[in-house]
């Protein structure tokens, strides 16, 4: 099957996007799981990011540049809007000021890993279309199983591993108008933290 040069474009974002999994694990491995820490850092990036883009979006000149070293990354709707990269840094401040460390850790891996490979799998071998959506059967099986075998390669509990692959593949599926950078980390990790208190579990 040979693909669209919308759908290669695609592909290229998702597969720079897999890199922001650098964040969950910089906060497991170089912040130790401080959160507070871990905010000191991640908090003026965030800001710094939806400054940037505001001015962005209101200067031409600005703007222009933007698009010309960020350009072939941008879904039309991002033009005039804030970027996913901004959405992303934003979901990934809440996500571990509000979860415990090892859900936010996860939640913020699942954003990485199941969107990427969803959409990868999706693009390439999506068959099966979910009604009225672009996202495919092919696409959700691919992120269940990227996130189920993340969680267990970093010994999550196998029970709260499928949870939490369900509740990002639901997440990632689904037609709830959020953006998928903010909508996914935010329903696994509140999904994740509802399951761990019903059943008392090791994470």
């Amino acid at each position: 099957m040979e693909l669209t040069p919308k759908e290669i474009k695609e592909i290229y974002r998702k597969s720079v996007h897999l890199s922001s999994l650098i964040l969950p694990l910089a906060y497991k491995f170089i912040f130790g799981y401080n959160k507070s820490l871990a905010l000191s850092v991640l908090f003026p990036i965030a800001f710094i990011a939806i400054i940037i883009e505001i001015i962005r979006l209101e200067h031409r000149t600005v703007k222009r540049v933007f698009y010309r070293v960020f350009g072939i990354m941008l879904r039309k709707h991002e033009i005039a809007n804030l970027t996913g990269a901004s959405y992303l840094l934003t979901s990934t401040v809440f996500t571990v000021a509000l979860f415990p460390a090892e859900i936010a850790f996860i939640s913020l891996s699942f954003l990485a890993l199941g969107d990427t490979f969803a959409a990868i799998f999706g693009i390439r071998f999506g068959k099966r279309k979910y009604k009225k959506s672009h996202k495919s059967f092919e696409g959700s099986i691919a992120c269940f199983v990227s996130c189920f075998a993340y969680a267990i390669l970093f010994g999550i509990h196998p029970a709260m591993a499928l949870v939490g692959s369900l509740a990002a593949t639901f997440a990632e599926a689904s037609r709830i108008p959020i953006d998928d950078n903010i909508k996914l980390p935010i329903i696994t990790a509140i999904i994740m933290s509802i399951f761990s208190i019903a059943i008392p579990i090791k994470i």
